[in-house]
């Protein structure tokens, strides 16, 4: 049982990641819990990530412990991974393949919240992390289930990453009673067959969830259940693009804790802005996040 109050639970993957860009590669750490959780520190926020990786890895636990991140790890067979292609004429389109998978969550793998945290994350990088019982267990626990559809709709074989869509069913079961959904411009489109994002956004805040974030190449889209609200990215360069979702989502929810909506999308935009000019998680100071929202937005 644990105690303590916490502002975010984020739950899901370690990945090892490599980052190809045109031709030129590199070795990464990556998933919500690892740009989102160091995000969320950077903030100032109680952060605990529950995860799974190979024990032979968890020296990579380190960079959580250094940043005051609580961490409930259960060990796996393989630590997961992706290898992302991206061309720097377009940082918007990757090409992923697998490198490993750390495997199905269970329920003995989810600590008891003595006080319930205000925002509880379920972020899969990809389909089988998080299963459909585990996704009601969880719902039933806690109120304020924010969920990366990712984890649902995006598969993966020996040699290559896909999606496939959900049926009317589990697109019910899913975003029904889930407090926030994230996702990009892909998802939403493989989710609801609109290439428009603001189409798409409208179509999936129909079946329930609060609030809706969509990011894409222009910036980052909210939709709630009677209102609309875009802010463009303000970045430079794309060097730090791959964690921009999950950096956005976290930086999102943990503006939410105190601010409205719209004050909140317009923090996450400057926040994910100054994130994806650098490679890695965010760890800037705050002051040039509002810095950034004085002079751009």
């Amino acid at each position: 049982m644990i105690n303590e109050s916490v502002d975010i639970v984020i739950l899901g993957h370690i990945a090892k990641d490599i980052i190809e860009v045109d031709g030129t590669s590199y070795s990464s750490i990556g998933g919500a819990v690892y740009y989102g959780g160091i995000a969320g520190r950077h903030m100032g926020l109680k952060i605990t990530v529950i995860s799974k990786l190979k024990e032979a890895d968890f020296p990579i636990l380190n960079d959580f412990k250094k940043n005051g991140i609580n961490y409930y790890i259960s060990p796996s067979r393989e630590t997961s991974g992706l290898r992302n292609i991206y061309s720097s004429k377009n940082m918007e389109i990757r090409i992923c393949k697998p490198l490993g998978f750390a495997g199905l969550f269970k329920k003995e793998d989810i600590p008891e919240f003595k006080v319930p945290p205000k925002f509880f994350v379920i972020g899969p990088i990809i389909a089988g992390e998080v299963d459909l019982e585990l996704l009601e267990y969880i719902k039933n626990k806690y109120n304020n289930i924010c969920l990366d559809i990712q984890g649902f709709i995006r598969f993966r074989n020996e040699k290559k990453i896909f999606y496939s869509p959900l049926s009317m069913k589990e697109k019910k079961e899913i975003l029904f009673n889930t407090s926030v959904i994230k996702l990009d411009q892909t998802e939403a489109e493989v989710l609801t067959g609109q290439q428009n994002v603001n189409n798409a956004g409208k179509e999936l805040i129909e079946f329930g969830p609060n609030e809706i974030l969509i990011t894409h190449e222009e910036g980052i889209s909210l939709f709630l259940s009677d209102n609309f609200i875009f802010y463009p990215w303000k970045n430079k360069s794309l060097l730090g693009r791959t964690g921009r979702g999950d950096t956005a989502f976290i930086s999102y929810l943990g503006s939410r804790i105190t601010k409205n909506p719209e004050n909140s999308l317009k923090f996450a935009a400057a926040l994910t802005s100054l994130k994806l000019e650098i490679p890695g998680p965010f760890n800037l100071s705050l002051d040039l996040v509002e810095d950034l929202i004085k002079k751009e937005y």
